[in-house]
């Protein structure tokens, strides 16, 4: 993976962190270092998932990628949330 492969890859899992985030109900007790790390590892288990099931690379844009990767970004979201808030 080439550097701008790497760059991209760490804006695209900043915005899904943030996109995570909103899908999640309610106030979440994180800040937003936090929600940019899920993200950026939503987006690369996102992209890993999507790539074993046969959906990665599609024609055009790949909103079934997208939606695993914002799915996995509100479960991180969601969970690391409710470790800070029992701690």
């Amino acid at each position: 993976m080439e550097i701008s492969g790497i760059i991209s890859a760490l804006v695209i899992g900043i915005v899904i962190g943030v996109l995570g985030r909103l899908v999640v109900p309610g106030r979440q007790h994180i800040g937003i270092l936090w929600t940019i790390v899920i993200g950026i590892v939503a987006a690369f288990i996102g992209t890993a998932v999507a790539a074993g099931v046969g959906v990665g690379d599609t024609k055009g844009v790949d909103w079934i990628e997208w939606l695993i990767q914002i799915a996995l970004a509100a479960l991180g979201v969601a969970a690391l949330s409710r470790v800070k808030v029992r701690h």
